[in-house]
This record gives structure tokens, C-alpha cells and sequence, in this order.
């Protein structure tokens, strides 16, 4: 049998509470060859890996629906030209239900439409589009009627539902509060019309409690609405008792009020709820609102505007100032200055020439350019992000498994406590039953289990949302939690602290009888190395021809093994190399050698040079440090960490790059294969320990490391090694993803300990405990109102995280 394994995602409508969450995930797992089920309450979101061979998409959507919840599909409806007669509409049918995530695809010929339910997760509108143009028809654009974002759409009819029957529900509440204090009817009289104004309440209102408690039900769990419907459900049948056979209960109060008014807290604590959701995602769904719609592509010499869907790797795009660049590809004319702030989060845009790479999404700001495609569709830079991004959001964090299992044992609890309470009230101490049933309303009321399960993804959504908008991929939720954790900060140097690329770092100049100018030595030792292969002889090249002096080819060449080269440039003898090709020449290095000392002990290479037989100067190369090493490396350590450099360098030229940066502790002569075990032994220290590297050379050290941090990976921010991405190559995010999962944490302390403490304190406050000192009793609604803002107060408390702004 085949061990293959897909992953879907699938937008969830329905969910309440953890407790939705965690009964769609138990249902799923439950099914044959799904091997992961994940759902986020926060996002919405379900993603699920199974094994094809086994089960189908439809088996797990079935079991959703089953479980009492809507997997959201979206429709569209397109008008379709080009069709002559029936088989038309069945060729356009067959390929639109042959795509995956398509659900089904109905053809009307005679009003020429396209009517397409389908999963945005799996297939995009443009998509669809494609195929029915692919078999050779037209989608004519100025007459299609779509939803575009069927998940906004749900969420913003969810919040008018639920305006709409809070305005109902306090319309009704007011006359039954104004006729409990100042009636002018008969109680018989009041308790009727209270009756009429309340069962609207509690059952049209209140209907939607009634179904999440039947969901739970039928799925042998219980959830907060389970907890609503037994509080509000019991005063409203006690009241009702009492206002048709009031000898019952010796014509005891009613507490009509008490139910509608629950009911009104509840919902407005639900709409704000639903508000507040909504903010948590913003920076998600800019993400994924970044993608240009449309293309200008050159096709056999003829440009024209196509959907960004329909670019192909190879194509040939234009992009004129002010627009988006669609894919990312590789410049093949025109300059312009690129604003890459929505993928690198770098404000100042960047200068793009022929051989440059641009990045899609990104904002051509003053010249055109002409590019060509080299990822598109999924491979784009853009899609990886955002794939990234919904993985994250769809992984817990450690703290949050505390959080799920108290939650999963909430519910019941809270029944018992609330049973309990009442009955020791009622047959132990001896109060009465409106007492006693006080007491259980208010405990089944007060509590609130939706608090406990948004503390930590509403926050980790927020984080991971910010943390993209900086360049700063987390992949997951685990990787976020542990980075407020480190210690110790290890960088690898090459490529990660210093740029990986030799420079031209210091020309020096001899005094002699007739000296060279700077840009002689520079220019005799770019034709001396004009052929050389070697990175220290390509850096002199590159320098000369930066600063436009002329490079011909030497008269005579001939390279010595371990010294240098000797070439005759007009005329004169040249000699570029170390110290023994001076000496094998007799060359007098005495004015320079104390410089060559210096320089040597700042880590860089110094090459002497002679002219005719006397030492004319040197020049020195260097892999020389990153602009921003030093201030990251700053930062990191004011936060008290420890920041250490790893590094098969000699021991010299590591200790000079350290002393440039301000690193202390250096591991130096550390073979590639090593890096892991040294990482080992920094653990074995008692050490939480981030490594640093490109995610290439540094695999292993970057997997062994608590957390692995890949640095400047540009467009490849999809590498499979690195906990945390860094799109840019600066170092000083390190310090941003630090500080970022630093705030995140304290956010979701903050809502773990509000949602503890609240549920601690209030429940025994409702259940009477404090009767006796008190002597007054946790109204009902009273509770209503603080369990409605619970919730809020958490979600509220995650979206301040949208303000994070990184301290360097």
C-alpha cells in the first residue's frame, strides 16, 4: 500500500469554544489514514495530513459536517463564451471536476454560466478561470458575479447574525427589567407578560446555544453552550412553573430577567468576541492579500495583461513604475528602486539592475524593468511565506497543551461544581431553593472554558502575523515558546557574521624613492591577478574594476606554488605574494613588515609587492564583517545572553573578527562535521541554545540547536532546516525574532494567568463560598457579564500585540 501522505487545509465555520476544536480534531484522528488533524480555533482553520490510499476528502469533510461543523466552500458563478451546443458544457463540467478542490462544477448552457463550489485552499479563482480557458472557452470578466473571500464574508455575516439578535434580545430584556421594579399590574399578570417577552429570548435568541449544545451532545462532549443552555434553561422552566402553578414553589420570584439577561451578555460578549478575532488575523490576511492580480507578459514579441496565475517559468515581464511585480524572476533590463518592505520588511527600497533578483508582490517605485519569471504559483516567494505561516498557525506551543487538557475536563467539572454547590445549599445548610438555584445558574454561568482556549493561539497568531510583516519567519508555534527560553546565541562566522565574500580592505603604500600611487598598487595587482581563480585574487579584480582603473593582460606570467605570482607589467618585474616570495627574491620587506604584523593580527591576508626588486606596498584581503554584526551582536548581549562564534577560521583570524563584533567566547578550528557535537556541549552546559547559520553549511548544528535560525535565505524562505527564517541577511533580526517571541510569551502569560484567576476566583465567589463572610450572593448576571468579557478581555489583551515594534 502506498505511504503517501497529502495535506489539506479547510476553512471551519461553527466553532465556539476549544472544546469545538478539540472535538472535530478527536473525530479526525478517529478516521483511518488520517495521520495528523490540527485545528485552530483562533484562524478558523483545519489542517490535516492523510494517506490518499485510504481516505478521501470527502470522508473528512463528511465527518466534520458530522461532527455538527461547516467546512466553508466557496462559490462562484461565471458567464462562459464560446460554447455551441451541449458537449461544450459537459467538456467544461469534466475538466473543472477533474481538479482537486473543486467540489463540483455545473455547466447551464442555456444562460451560458458556470456555477463552481470549491475549496480556495486547494484551487484559486484564477485557477478555475484557466482551465475552462485551457479547454477552449472564454470566461468573459465584465459580467462575472464571485464571492471573493468567502472567509470574510462568513465572518461578517456571523457578526450582523449576531447584531442582529443582540438588538432583539435587549429590546425584550428592557421591558421585563422596567416590569420586575416598577409594575402596575398584578404579579400573576407581570409573570405572564414576562413569560412572553422571555421565551422569545430564550429560544429564538438563545436557539444558537441550544444547537452547540446539541452538537456536543451528539459528539459526547460538552462545551460552553452546554453550560449556558442548562443555566439560562433552568431559571427560565423554574420561572415558568411559578408563573402557571405558582403553589409549586409557594409563589416564590421568578428569574425571568436573569436568563434574558445572561442571554444579552452573553452575545454581546460573543460580537465582541467575533470583533476582536477578526483584528487578531489582520497581519495574516495582509499577507495573503499582497499578490498582484494581473501580469503584463511578452509572448512572441506581443505584450499583454494576463492573470498572475497564467505567468509561466521563462516568461518575459514588464513592470512599470508604480506597479506590483507579479512573480518573483531575474532582471533582464531597465533599473528602478524596488520597495521590498512587505516581504524583507527593509523600508528603503532597493536599487534592482540587469542580473538582480525581484521578488513578487513587491512595489516598482520609479523606473521599468524588465524581468524574467524563474517562480511562480506555489514556488513564489509570497506563496512559501504564506504557506509557512499557516503552518505555524496550525502547530501548539508547549504552553498551550496545559491549556487544552484543562479545558477538556472544564466543562464537567463546572456541571458538577454547580450540582454540588446547590445541593449542599439546599439539603446541608438548609437555604432555600430560589438559593440554591441561584448558586447553580451563577456557577454554570461564570465559568468560562473559551478564555483557556484562546490565551495561547490568539496570541501565537498575532506573533507569527508580526513577525512576517518583519522578514521573520517562525514556522511554529513551539519555535516562538522557545526562543524567549535562550541563553546563548551561537553564530557560525563565515557568511553569517561577516559577508562569505573576500575584500579589498587596506592598500598600503611604501615609502620609496618613487612610490606608487594607491591606484597603481591596486592596478598592478589587478593585472597580476587578472587570471588568477583564487577568491583573494578575484577580490583585487573586483576592487580595480569598481574603482574604473584599467586591467590589461601581463607581458609574462608565471604562478609560484605557496608564494604568489611574478608577471612583468611595461617592462618592470612584479612580485605579489607572501613573505617567502620575498625572501626567495631578496626582497627587502623591512618598511612594511610591521604594518603585514598588524594586519595579519586583525585576521586579514596581506600580500607584499615589489616592483624591480624593492617592496613598493601591500594590499590586504578579508572577509570582511557585515554592516549590522556588531550592533546585533550589542543588543543580544544588553538582553543578557550569551554570544558565542563558531568557526573552522584559525584561531587568530576568529579572535579578530570576535573583536570587530565584541563576541567573547570563540570556538575556532571547528570542522563542519563538529558544529553539531559543539553544539551538544553548550546544551550539556545547561544552556538554551540558538545557532545562527545560512541554513546550507550549517544543517546540522542548525537541527541540533534548540532553536535553528537561518539567516538571508532572500527568496528560499521554505529551507527544511531553521526553526526561524530570516529572509534578510542582518543579523540585528535575530535580535527582532528574539524580542518578538519575548512579547508573545509575556501575551500568553498574561491570558493563561487571567483565564486561571478568573475562573479561580469567580467559581467559588458563584458557588457561595463566600456567602457567609459576604452575606450577599453572586447575582447571575453578574456573571453573565464577566464570562462575556473573559473571553474578550483575552482576545482584546493578544491583538496589543499588533503594536510590537522591535527595540534596537
Amino acid at each position: 500500500m502506498s505511504q503517501k501522505t497529502k495535506k489539506i487545509v479547510l476553512n471551519i465555520g461553527g466553532m465556539s469554544c476549544i472544546n469545538c476544536a478539540r472535538t472535530i480534531e478527536k473525530a479526525l484522528k478517529k478516521l483511518n489514514g488520517v495521520t495528523q488533524a490540527t485545528v485552530n480555533l483562533a484562524a478558523e482553520k483545519a489542517l490535516i495530513d492523510y494517506n490518499p490510499d485510504v481516505v478521501d476528502q470527502k470522508t473528512i469533510e463528511d465527518t466534520i459536517t458530522q461532527a455538527g461543523y461547516q467546512v466553508i466552500h466557496e462559490k462562484v458563478s461565471l458567464q462562459v463564451g464560446g460554447m455551441t451546443c451541449i458537449n461544450c458544457a459537459k467538456t467544461i463540467e469534466k475538466a473543472l471536476n477533474a481538479k482537486e478542490g473543486v467540489y463540483g462544477a455545473a455547466v447551464i448552457f442555456a444562460t451560458e454560466r458556470v456555477l463552481v463550489e470549491y475549496n480556495s485552499e486547494q484551487i484559486s479563482l484564477a485557477a478555475i478561470k484557466k482551465v475552462i480557458r485551457d479547454v477552449g472557452y472564454e470566461v468573459v470578466e465584465l459580467q462575472q458575479k464571485s464571492v471573493q473571500d468567502a472567509e470574510a464574508k462568513a465572518r461578517q455575516r456571523h457578526i450582523r447574525r449576531l447584531k442582529l439578535l443582540l438588538v432583539v434580545s435587549v429590546a425584550l430584556t428592557i421591558p421585563i427589567m422596567l416590569l420586575m421594579w416598577f409594575s402596575p399590574l398584578s404579579m400573576e399578570q407581570t409573570n405572564i407578560l414576562m413569560f412572553l417577552l422571555a421565551t422569545p429570548v430564550q429560544f429564538i435568541v438563545g436557539w444558537t446555544f441550544y444547537v452547540g449544545a446539541y452538537k456536543g451532545l451528539r459528539n459526547k462532549t460538552a462545551n460552553m453552550d452546554t453550560l449556558i443552555v442548562m443555566g439560562t434553561s433552568t431559571a427560565w422552566i423554574y420561572s415558568t412553573i411559578v408563573t402557571f402553578a405558582p403553589e409549586v414553589f409557594h409563589h416564590a420570584a421568578v428569574f425571568f430577567d436573569t436568563s434574558t439577561m445572561i442571554i444579552s451578555f452573553i452575545l454581546a460578549g460573543k460580537l465582541l468576541d467575533a470583533i476582536a478575532k477578526g483584528r487578531t488575523s489582520e497581519a495574516i490576511r495582509k499577507i495573503m492579500g499582497l499578490q498582484a492580480k494581473t501580469a503584463r507578459v511578452i509572448r512572441d514579441g506581443v505584450e499583454s495583461e494576463l492573470p498572475v496565475e497564467e505567468v509561466q517559468v521563462g516568461d518575459t515581464i514588464v513592470v512599470r513604475p508604480g506597479e506590483k511585480i507579479p512573480v518573483d524572476g531575474t532582471v533582464i533590463e531597465g533599473y528602478s528602486g524596488v520597495d521590498e518592505k512587505v516581504i524583507t520588511g527593509e523600508s528603503i527600497p532597493v536599487e534592482k539592475r540587469k542580473g538582480d533578483q525581484v521578488i513578487g508582490a513587491t512595489m516598482n517605485k520609479t523606473g521599468m524593468l524588465k524581468f524574467q519569471a524563474t517562480k511562480v504559483g506555489k514556488d513564489t516567494a509570497l506563496a512559501q511565506i504564506i504557506r509557512l505561516v499557516e503552518d505555524a498557525l496550525s502547530s501548539k506551543a508547549p504552553v498551550q497543551r496545559l491549556a487544552d487538557i484543562a479545558s477538556g475536563y472544564f466543562v464537567p467539572a463546572i456541571i458538577t461544581v454547580a450540582t454540588l454547590s446547590a445541593l449542599v445549599w439546599y439539603f446541608l445548610v438548609g437555604e432555600s431553593l430560589i438559593f440554591s438555584l441561584t448558586v447553580f445558574i451563577a456557577v454554570l454561568i461564570v465559568a468560562c472554558p473559551c478564555a483557556l482556549g484562546l490565551a495561547t493561539p490568539t496570541a501565537i497568531m498575532v506573533g507569527v502575523g508580526k513577525g512576517a510583516e518583519n522578514g521573520v519567519l517562525i514556522k511554529s508555534g513551539e519555535a516562538l515558546e522557545t526562543a524567549h527560553k535562550l541563553r546563548a546565541v551561537v553564530f557560525d562566522k563565515t557568511g553569517t557574521i561577516t559577508k562569505g565574500e573576500p575584500e579589498v580592505t587596506d592598500i598600503i603604500v611604501a615609502e620609496t624613492d618613487k612610490p606608487l600611487t594607491q591606484n597603481q598598487l591596486l592596478q598592478y595587482a589587478a593585472i597580476a591577478e587578472k587570471n588568477s581563480e583564487h577568491p583573494l585574487g578575484e577580490a583585487i579584480v573586483k576592487k580595480a574594476t569598481a574603482n574604473g582603473e584599467k586591467i590589461d593582460d601581463p607581458d609574462d606570467f608565471i604562478a609560484v606554488p605557496g608564494q604568489g605570482v611574478e608577471v612583468k607589467i611595461s617592462g618592470s618585474m612584479v612580485l605579489l605574494g607572501n613573505r617567502k616570495l620575498m625572501e626567495s627574491n631578496n626582497v627587502n620587506i623591512g618598511q612594511v613588515e610591521a604594518k603585514m604584523t598588524t594586519l595579519e593580527n586583525e585576521g586579514k591576508t596581506a600580500m607584499l609587492m615589489a616592483v624591480d626588486g624593492k617592496a613598493v606596498g601591500l594590499i590586504a584581503v578579508a572577509d570582511t564583517v557585515k554592516e549590522h554584526s556588531a550592533e546585533a551582536v550589542r543588543a543580544l548581549k544588553q538582553m543578557k545572553l550569551e554570544v558565542i562564534m563558531l568557526t573552522g577560521d584559525n584561531q587568530r583570524t576568529a579572535q579578530a573578527i570576535a573583536a570587530q563584533v565584541g563576541v567573547d567566547r570563540v570556538l575556532a578550528e571547528v570542522l563542519p562535521s563538529e558544529k553539531a557535537n559543539e553544539i551538544k556541549r553548550l546544551q550539556a552546559e545547561g544552556k538554551v541554545v540558538a545557532m545562527v547559520g545560512d541554513g546550507i553549511n550549517d544543517a546540522p548544528a542548525l537541527a541540533q540547536a534548540n532553536i535553528g535560525i537561518a539567516v538571508g535565505s532572500g527568496t528560499d524562505v521554505a529551507m527544511e532546516t531553521g526553526d526561524i527564517v530570516l529572509i534578510k541577511n542582518d543579523l540585528r533580526d535575530v535580535v527582532v525574532a528574539i524580542q518578538l517571541s519575548q512579547a508573545t510569551m509575556r501575551k500568553i502569560r498574561q491570558n493563561l494567568f487571567w483565564a486561571f484567576f478568573y475562573n479561580a476566583a469567580l467559581i467559588p465567589l458563584a458557588a457561595g463560598v463566600f456567602y457567609p463572610l459576604l452575606g450577599v450572593l453572586f447575582d447571575p448576571v453578574y456573571a453573565a457579564a464577566a464570562m462575556a468579557s473573559s473571553s474578550v478581555t483575552v482576545v482584546t489583551n493578544a491583538s496589543l500585540l499588533r503594536r510590537f515594534k522591535p527595540k534596537l
